[in-house]
């Protein structure tokens, strides 16, 4: 009883621990490469890659090569079958058809997906087409509704990527906002892409910063998965997961904090 009386006194004057403190207004963002699921084991392990993304408490995922019913991969709706593992909405985005089914881009979020699109973007004769993938997703509990957004920009060409990021940047780079870009740009962090970029985005996963390595998986070298943004957002935490055989990438993981009306 007595326990009792002192818990509702301290709670008539707001001195109940935290009874006073405002839910922060911040997402977790992961980028992923996944490799079709496929390890550096070479082992095909789905779940495997769903119990790295959920040890990461994310509110919002932008993975990249995802198959959906592919040969090589069983059959398998690997953006569904994420979506279930991780207990996330899910939506797929088609960049190529592949081997009986097809081949882009997922995004997972923890808040319900309103809408998605995808966009071409440029390249040559004979390159693997690209695409961006936008989601529109209203998160509430004061943080604003926005446009999550998901690419894999050409591996092996750099004046196609340079295409690929003024593509991104006219959709984006100064509609009204606010947007998270999230992504294998497949550039490292002094390359033209990435300062064209950078001109009217910011960037969560600082270009060059010590600790964002995430590539090869086993030993990373380079820096070429990132996350920015355009709003009124700050950047909290911006690290790389240790992880190395779920993937031949290294998952990223960034904190942004709502700091708008």
């Amino acid at each position: 009883m007595r326990a009792l009386v002192v818990s509702l006194l301290l709670g008539s004057v707001g001195l109940v621990p935290g009874a006073d403190k405002a839910e922060p207004k911040s997402l977790r963002v992961l980028s992923y490469n996944i490799h079709h699921g496929e390890g550096t084991d070479d082992k095909l392990d789905l779940p495997r890659v769903a119990e790295v993304i959920k040890g990461t408490r994310p509110d919002l995922v932008a993975l990249q090569e995802v198959d959906r019913n592919t040969t090589r991969i069983r059959k398998v709706d690997q953006a569904a079958e994420l979506g279930k593992l991780t207990g996330m909405n899910v939506a797929f985005g088609k960049a190529i058809d592949l081997q009986g089914g097809e081949y882009g881009l997922a995004i997972l979020s923890r808040f319900p997906i309103k809408s998605t699109k995808t966009d071409p973007l440029p390249g040559k004769e004979k390159q693997e087409a690209r695409i961006v993938m936008r989601a529109a997703i209203e998160p509430g509990r004061g943080l604003p509704a926005l446009t999550f957004l998901n690419t894999h920009l050409q591996h092996d060409d750099g004046e196609t990527r340079e295409k690929q990021v003024a593509k991104i940047d006219e959709l984006f780079g100064t509609a009204d906002g606010p947007f998270v870009l999230a992504g294998d740009l497949n550039a490292r962090p002094d390359s033209a892409p990435i300062k064209v970029l950078a001109k009217n985005w910011t960037f969560a996963t600082e270009p060059g910063a010590k600790g964002l390595l995430t590539i090869p998986s086993d030993v990373p070298k380079h820096q070429i998965d990132y996350v920015l943004f355009r709003g009124t957002f700050k950047a909290l935490e911006a690290k790389v997961i240790e992880e190395k055989v779920a993937s031949d990438h290294r998952p990223v993981l960034t904190v942004l904090e709502w700091t708008g009306k």
